[in-house]
């Protein structure tokens, strides 16, 4: 049987930025062609980056586009690379038929095959997602048929992402026409333990259609999504048989012996395109032997990284000069300023304390010990005289004078990040966030917020970890032991600590987890053997939290239901759980 070589470009495109985007295809196909490559694919919607939203619907952005597709075949075929297929994703259009269901949208997403300095073909994806945080319904139109490449004798049928997500549709058609490959494209965004989800569906795909799967995703982070990569090839019968690391670009080549097309007896079906391409003769160099095992990472770990490239590529893809943060020597900001150091080096984060006529010596020594720990620019900024003057002159007490000490907090960070040119990152965890913990305009200014799909409970989880990973290397562990053991408080009155407004954490978040990313009712939640006093309170405070959610900074999804695109739930709204 022939041995096809197989390259996919696991690489991190920038929306809109056609010029770096294509520049770094052709950088990557370089190498793959050096390494013998008989076809390379990079993920779904390579070309623009992804998601585009409602560039979608831009006909400009799109014509855009299409002439970028065209210019890359040519650059790809005048460094030598005319004989070897590159498939590219990017949007198809504009369309001009407005006739049919999806009128509304005039592009596809599209899987465009490059040889020879041409555009040979194009399949188009057929599942447009509808969930979660996505929207192709909304901006693109659904595609039909199956593409097969023929490539050195062997058949190829091309997918896209949520193709295989569905038994039915495409891949029943492509199990039909027995491929020796599937090849699919994916802009798949990361989620906790989503390995449990995503290689075996790849593997009951691989089952069904009776060939092997690669798997190529995008990587990097865009906005509050973070794409991990993973790409992975499995056999047959579903086993993971290559992978790539996650979190980083990379360019995974394979060797896999498929069945000869030309000795299967047969026509295709209906609604199948063939692209077949010349057999080329080709050395095949060897490859380094690379377990599969060797890119596995474990939960806590993958979660770091997550949130690290999710916060590094926010800054650099946005031309910041740089974060700052307040450090208030508590949990959340020591968390959120190792992430910082991680993500961009410590000469490009200053921590702030901020301190009041309330903060404790120790929570003082924490920062400290903190920046000493990350190498970081520190300054102190008291906001005691701030607090006073506004104080006197609106004669404020209670709720609104503590509430006053996160706003001035927020209007010093706001003031440095107006002249300094740093982002400004707010520390608030999931957990808070859920329950409006927080002074809206107070702790809750910031532009990115590193921790905000992080439950408390895994806050505290990460920050051992972390510490650990630095013990292991041999080097300081970042993140103050005070830090992490010291009951949590915001520190607006005397002797304060969150629990004398919220129940322990480990409660709350077991509760907030049922009823926000499981989306189970009062009821359900009581019968699980909460306190029904407990249930009805907090499910009050995430209802009443929606405005100041509605207002608050992007982070990094790293969980099945974050707050954002993932649940979009009205502001006024009055409904008896009862």
């Amino acid at each position: 049987m022939p041995i096809l070589r197989v390259a996919l470009g696991q690489m991190n495109p920038r929306v809109g930025d056609m010029t770096a985007n294509s520049a770094a295809m052709v950088a990557l196909a370089r190498d793959a062609s050096a390494k013998g490559a008989d076809v390379i694919a990079f993920p779904e919607m390579a070309l623009t980056g992804y998601p585009i939203e409602d560039l979608a619907l831009r006909p400009e952005f799109l014509t855009s586009a299409q002439h970028s597709l065209e210019a890359l075949a040519q650059q790809l075929a005048a460094e030598g690379m005319a004989d070897t297929p590159v498939v590219v994703g990017y949007p198809h259009g504009p369309i001009h038929d407005r006739s049919g269901s999806d009128e509304h949208a005039i592009a596809f997403n599209s899987a465009a095959v490059l040889a020879d300095g041409r555009i040979l073909g194009v399949y188009h994806k057929h599942h447009l997602p509808n969930y979660s945080v996505f929207d192709e319904y909304r901006v693109f139109r659904s595609g039909s048929g199956v593409t097969l490449l023929r490539i050195q004798g062997c058949d190829v049928a091309l997918a896209i992402c949520e193709d295989i997500w569905h038994h039915h549709g495409p891949v029943e058609h492509i199990a039909a026409e027995h491929p020796g490959l599937v090849l699919v494209i994916n802009g798949s965004p990361f989620e906790r333990d989503k390995d449990d989800v995503r290689v075996p569906l790849v593997a009951q795909r691989a089952q069904q259609t009776g060939a092997h799967v690669a798997y190529v995703n995008m990587v990097g982070g865009q906005d509050d999504l973070v794409f991990d990569g993973d790409s992975f090839v499995t056999g047959p019968g579903g086993l993971v048989i290559a992978r790539s690391p996650k979190f980083v670009e990379h360019l995974l080549v394979v060797d896999l012996e498929l069945p000869d097309a030309r000795r299967q007896a047969g026509t295709h079906g209906e609604h199948v395109t063939v692209i077949d391409l010349p057999h080329v003769e080709r050395e095949h160099p060897p490859l380094p032997v690379v377990s599969p095992v060797e890119n596995m990472t474990e939960s806590n770990e993958a979660c770091w990284e997550a949130l690290v490239l999710g916060l590094r590529d926010y800054v650099e893809k946005n031309g910041f000069a740089g974060v700052l943060l307040g450090l208030s020597g508590g949990i959340d900001s020591a968390v959120c300023a190792t992430i910082a150091v991680d993500a961009l080096g410590a000469d490009r984060v200053t921590g702030i304390s901020l301190p009041s006529v309330y903060s404790s010596d120790h929570s003082l020594s924490d920062a400290v010990a903190l920046a000493d720990n990350l190498g970081i620019t520190y300054r102190v900024e008291p906001i005691a005289a701030g607090v006073t003057a506004i104080e006197e002159q609106l004669s404020l007490t209670g709720v609104a004078a503590e509430n006053l000490q996160a706003r001035m907090r927020g209007v010093i960070l706001m003031g440095i990040s107006n002249t300094s040119g740093q982002l400004v990152l707010t520390t608030g965890n999931k957990s808070e966030i859920a329950v409006g913990y927080s002074t809206i305009y107070g702790d809750s200014v910031g532009g990115f917020a590193p921790i905000k799909d992080v439950p408390k409970m895994l806050v505290w989880e990460l920050a051992r970890w972390r510490n650990d990973r630095s013990r292991k290397a041999g080097i300081v562990a970042p993140i103050p032991e005070g830090s992490i053991t010291k009951p949590p408080s915001a520190e607006l009155r005397p002797g304060q600590v969150d629990q004398d407004s919220l129940p322990d954490y480990a409660i709350l978040d077991d509760i907030l987890d049922r009823y926000v990313t499981q989306r189970a009712s009062r009821h359900e939640i009581v019968a699980a053997g909460f306190a029904a006093e407990e249930v009805d309170r907090i499910i009050q405070l995430v209802d009443r939290a929606e405005w100041k959610r509605r207002q608050g900074a992007i982070g990094p999804k790293i969980s099945e239901m974050s707050f954002g695109r993932d649940r979009r739930l009205p502001i006024t709204y009055r409904h008896d759980p009862s």
